[in-house]
């Protein structure tokens, strides 16, 4: 709890943290926009194939052109202002650099970054979390093989669901479910970028406006997004990935009531998983109190004696006693990362970073697929991505989501069936699908996780 005095101390000595980011689209903007206002850290250099827009985005930040006037890296070291350039590789090579934030959100580009940032011994805050959800357990070996940090962003829900994992872990709780609120009906599965803003509540004009990308959108409101974030949940906590997110309407006073286990009344399938929940009913009608930008865990008491303290302490639990939860109503994803800066930087400890491989991001059909077509990745019109226990996923072998851009279907796939790695044509050189198949020969044999680490 001491994070800010110890960023005050590196101000003082002239030590600041010495950053780079990859990727300035709005995850990115929204933590510099906190960079000026943070003592003892230093944004070396910003990494973008636009570097207009960063500077255009940094004035709209209330940055100085004198702060983001650096012509080079080495001229940003020495003055302490910023330098924008394209060459990411640069970036991660820089000697001026010391931590490096991967906000691309493209895993093909997240896994070389990672990969980069490996070889030239930089610690790396992975903003990316559909490179994790790709290959985050095999990146986070060859980060520790490399000596440097492999964090999650904190900020972005499964960091901060880690965080409530660990509170309740450490404190001698039972995590009996963890995970997030989002909007979702099952129809979603099905949405596309041309029907996305039905579902938001606006028009297809207002959307461009306002600047904003239909198929990313789109990925938040298909259950990919969902997916996604808790396949990283579950790969830094060893929870179990159940076979698809069911998604319930919960109230968060009716956390602990439903996200338990079947046995005890409620609807998990495992003790001890990642769920998503919903902030619709599914006639379509909010529910109150929801969650749907928060994070939750729900925990077990263990005894009678901690029971009994849930209800002088006035936790709402379910009728047992038993179950009880803990929640965060919301997440600021940029505006919260300088906590994985200060943590990565000044304790060198991770917020969040994988222990092993439980759950794995599959391409589904959104409808009938035909051989021939070509797949449009997350948010597009061809496939969502489908969470599942990674062990399931190897011997479907499904191909991965993260992978699911511009290659062809060599056969047909029915809606609501997993693509596999045989339904398409891909590139066998390619470095994604090199690594991603290094993983799964690697992880092949660890049926049920780790079994090194104990997890409650």
């Amino acid at each position: 709890m001491n994070l800010f005095a110890k960023l005050q101390l590196r101000a003082q000595q002239g030590r600041p943290l010495r950053i780079g980011l990859i990727g300035a689209g709005k995850f990115g903007a929204m933590y510099l926009s906190q960079v000026p206002r943070t003592p003892g850290v230093h944004m070396v250099g910003i990494a973008d194939l636009q570097p207009a827009r960063v500077r255009t985005s940094l004035k709209t930040l209330g940055w100085t052109e004198e702060r983001f006037g650096a012509d080079t890296l080495d001229q940003a070291a020495a003055s302490g202002a910023t330098a924008i350039i394209e060459d990411s590789k640069a970036l991660i090579a820089s000697p001026h650099i010391d931590i490096i934030i991967e906000a691309t959100g493209n895993p093909v580009a997240g896994i070389a970054h990672v990969l980069a940032c490996c070889e030239q011994g930089k610690h790396i805050i992975m903003v990316n979390v559909e490179a994790d959800a790709l290959a985050g357990p095999l990146l986070k070996r060859k980060a520790d093989e490399a000596g440097v940090i492999y964090s999650l962003a904190y900020g972005d829900q499964p960091a901060l669901i880690c965080e409530m994992v660990d509170w309740a872990r450490a404190a001698g709780f039972e995590v009996v479910a963890a995970g997030k609120g989002t909007k979702f009906l099952p129809s979603y599965h099905a949405s596309t970028p041309d029907t996305v803003w039905q579902h938001y509540g606006l028009s297809a004009e207002a959307a461009k406006q306002g600047g904003m990308n239909a198929q990313m959108f789109n990925s938040f409101l298909d259950g990919t997004k969902s997916a996604i974030e808790m396949a990283a949940v579950a790969n830094a906590t060893g929870l179990h990935a159940p076979a698809g997110l069911a998604f319930p309407a919960v109230h968060v006073d009716d956390l602990a009531n439903v996200l338990k286990p079947i046995e005890d009344g409620g609807i998990l399938t495992h003790r001890g998983q990642v769920e998503v929940i919903s902030s619709l009913e599914r006639d379509g009608s909010p529910i109150t109190r929801d969650l749907r930008w928060g994070v939750y865990v729900t925990f077990a008491a263990g005894s009678e004696y901690v029971r009994r303290c849930f209800g002088e302490y006035g936790l709402i639990t379910d009728p047992s006693g038993e179950y009880s939860s803990m929640y965060k109503p919301f997440h600021l994803i940029g505006l919260e990362l300088g906590i994985s800066v200060a943590s990565v930087g000044l304790r060198g400890e991770a917020t969040g970073a994988p222990v092993c491989w439980r759950g794995d991001v599959v391409a589904t059909a959104k409808r009938d697929l035909s051989a021939g077509e070509v797949l449009d990745g997350e948010g597009g019109f061809t496939v969502y991505g489908k969470l599942l226990p990674a062990m399931e996923s190897l011997r479907l072998a499904g191909l991965p989501l993260g992978l699911a851009h511009g290659l062809r279907l060599k056969n047909p796939v029915k809606a609501g069936q997993a693509v596999g790695w045989k339904d398409v044509d891909y590139d066998q050189a390619s470095l994604a699908v090199r690594f991603r198949r290094e993983m799964e020969a690697a992880f092949a044999d660890q049926h049920s996780g780790d079994s090194r680490i104990a997890y409650r």
